[in-house]
């Protein structure tokens, strides 16, 4: 499982004009099946998705986020090894 944090470099208004475009590259990650949880950092500085497959498409889809493109955030990808989960979340374990 990797955990894809992303850190806003610009502004919050400047994320907000990417907004539909991000979330649009968000719902596909979704559909392809990498995507199984995601959401906004609290205080509103980025966000963190937790997602499955393989690293290099995993990165390769990434560079391809319209947050990346326009230089709206920067991504960190750390890669976990799930080993125990709470009822329900087996899914999680590589």
């Amino acid at each position: 499982m990797f955990i894809l944090a992303l850190t806003y470099v610009k502004p919050n208004e400047e994320a907000d004009k990417h907004m539909e475009p991000h979330m649009a590259w968000v719902r596909e990650g979704y559909a392809k099946g990498w995507f199984l949880a995601s959401g906004r950092k609290v205080p509103r500085t980025g966000g963190v998705v937790f997602a499955v497959g393989d690293r290099a498409e995993i990165e390769a889809y990434v560079a391809a986020d319209p947050f990346t493109i326009h230089g709206i955030a920067r991504y960190d990808i750390t890669e976990v090894a799930i080993t125990t989960t709470a009822t329900g979340l087996d899914v999680l374990k590589g």
